[in-house]
């Protein structure tokens, strides 16, 4: 906790304690996302920045409104009743204060929704992210455990290394329950697998403790789904070269030999009918191809596994 957000929980932080429950899925959403901000500090940084937002931009926007005079612009030629017509001479101050009201609520909602769907957002990238390192960090696992080594230790190790990811993360917090907290690794895993964002991640760790409650061989489960995660990643890859490949075949269909195609077309019919204002041709030039090129970029980034 930064110390704007020290300020603002000291503000108005203990008054929110009781919207602990008006707000559990934003709770959920933080700790998937692993954020360490207290859930009330948040809350009240995200009242306090919608509110000074709005009051900036309203304020801004509105004396730009009654400094340049822009409800002068505004011309009724209906009947209006005699009040709106006694307050024409101060049209230009009302106008700005209704602008700065209306820019106040607009701004300062935005924000709000921001900082409200914001550890959605962090948790979905946290999530990603595990799928992406998991089938490698099992692996580790597994290697750890032949090795004789106990699976509190495993875990503890797997949180110490930074080539992982966030499934080091994820084990590092399971770490963290049984170093600090001074629970056993049934009631850890249990834990971090109820907040982990990766249902993968929660299946492996309930698997594990249902493992270590059966009094089954744990070395033999990660072995097991290490195998399982390797065969998914491996078919996971081979479907993303494969429509990859689509794609490409689409973008050279579409915005290569189509673009190409109308350009020529363009051209023979501009020549045949005398046609001198080339506008289709800038709008496919300018317009088309960069903007079908940043989809295609788009669409391949978002599909594209984490590595």
């Amino acid at each position: 906790m930064n110390s704007y957000q020290r300020i603002c929980f000291n503000i108005i932080g203990e008054r929110l304690k009781a919207k602990r429950d008006d707000f559990l899925f934003l709770r959920n959403d933080m700790m998937r996302a692993r954020m360490t901000v207290p859930f009330e500090a948040y809350l009240a940084t995200a009242y306090i920045t919608s509110i000074l937002i709005g009051l900036i931009f309203g304020a801004l926007i509105g004396f730009a409104t009654y400094l340049f005079r822009l409800p002068d612009l505004l011309v009724y030629y209906g009947q209006l009743p005699d009040f709106i017509i006694a307050l024409n001479p101060f049209k230009a101050l009302i106008g700005g204060i209704i602008v700065m009201v209306v820019c106040l609520v607009v701004f300062g909602g935005i924000t709000y929704a921001i900082f409200l769907i914001y550890p959605g957002i962090m948790a979905g990238e946290r999530k990603r992210n595990i799928d992406a390192t998991l089938p490698y960090a099992i692996n580790y696992i597994t290697a750890m455990s032949t090795a004789g080594i106990t699976p509190a230790e495993v875990f503890r190790l797997l949180g110490q290394s930074k080539i992982y990811g966030e499934s080091a993360v994820e084990a590092r917090y399971i770490a963290r329950e049984i170093d600090i907290f001074g629970k056993d690794l049934l009631d850890s895993l249990r834990i971090a697998g109820q907040y982990t964002p990766s249902s993968r991640m929660r299946e492996f760790l309930q698997g594990a403790s249902a493992s270590i409650s059966a009094g089954s061989n744990l070395t033999e489960y990660f072995r097991a789904k290490s195998e399982q995660y390797t065969r998914e990643n491996r078919m996971e890859q081979k479907t993303f070269l494969e429509t990859l490949g689509l794609i490409s075949e689409s973008y050279v269909t579409a915005l290569v030999a189509g673009t190409l195609f109308l350009i020529i077309l363009q051209s023979i019919m501009s020549t045949i009918s005398g046609e001198t204002d080339p506008l289709f041709l800038y709008a496919v030039i300018y317009a088309v191809i960069p903007l079908g090129s940043i989809m295609f970029v788009i669409l391949i980034s978002s599909m594209t596994p984490e590595v």
